[in-house]
């Protein structure tokens, strides 16, 4: 039971959809706090997110129920999720700028995430993890152990019920059947020289290049290597005075803030597919 929720919702646009909306929560005692649409007039798709609030509690899965009459009519896929923050598992490798900086925004309360446990195919970030109280789970991965050790952690996202998982530099390559498990609920990073400067050492090669912005993208996992839908990118401006160390800091410092932004929109519920693409009710 809860007294407030969100709604997200994606559907051809037609006419009424939002008076279909509010008039069915108005019907059930809901009051519309935040409310956020968007028209996609490439697509002719209307994406709609709107937070309530109740005087009285809401069983979510009755409410749900409910509105699949309506759902039918304008054709939505639909969901309601209760106000509570969101179970992630992360990911990692030997990098620990990320993880660092997601254990720092959760314990300060504002990623709107439990960090529920931490998985690593290396043993250097164990001390980070727990010294945050964290279990710190070690799946060694090699080319021969790769099906093993992926069907082990989808066994430990399923027994810490995470409803996120946040690649926060691992550094292997997930399988297509892995990505596919977790569709829409598995975010990466990297740096946004991709496509270009693949490979190792990808910051000497853009020094070598002379590039004069440096970045992250987050996205969606899918079986498409680094190619899921784009949820945030952070741009930050270098010159001639960038030596490949000095690329390196900033570019970890992109990485945070893009992954940091990518995590809480999911977890608030702001993010919806779009095709290959997001919507993003910030």
């Amino acid at each position: 039971m809860t007294r407030s929720f969100t709604l997200t919702l994606s559907c051809p646009n037609r006419s009424g959809i939002v008076h279909a909306v509010s008039s069915y929560l108005f019907q059930h005692g809901c009051d519309i706090g935040e409310h956020q649409q968007f028209d996609d007039p490439v697509r002719g798709r209307l994406f709609l997110r709107t937070h309530v609030t109740a005087g009285h509690d809401i069983d979510i899965n009755e409410i749900s129920r409910g509105f699949e009459p309506v759902a039918a009519d304008f054709e939505m896929s639909f969901a309601f999720a209760p106000d509570r923050d969101a179970r992630i598992l992360v990911m990692v490798s030997k990098l620990g700028h990320c993880l660092n900086d997601l254990i720092y925004r959760w314990r300060a309360g504002s990623l709107s995430a439990d960090i529920v446990a931490v998985v690593s195919n290396h043993e250097d970030l164990r001390p980070m993890a727990e010294s945050a109280g964290l279990p710190f789970i070690h799946i060694p991965v090699t080319r021969e152990s790769k099906p093993e050790a992926e069907a082990r952690l989808l066994r430990v996202v399923e027994d810490y019920d995470a409803e996120l998982v946040v690649l926060a530099r691992y550094m292997q390559v997930l399988s297509d059947q892995t990505c596919k498990a977790l569709h829409g609920r598995a975010i990466n990073i990297h740096h946004s020289f991709l496509p270009g400067f693949k490979g190792a050492k990808p910051y000497h090669q853009a020094y070598g290049r002379g590039v004069k912005l440096v970045g992250a993208t987050a996205h969606y996992v899918t079986p498409e290597l680094d190619e899921g839908p784009i949820i945030e990118q952070e741009v930050i401006r270098i010159d001639h005075t960038h030596d490949p160390t000095a690329l390196q800091t900033v570019g970890r410092d992109a990485e945070a803030l893009a992954l940091s932004r990518a995590v809480r929109w999911h977890c608030e519920r702001r993010l919806l597919l779009n095709g290959h693409s997001t919507v993003v009710f910030q």
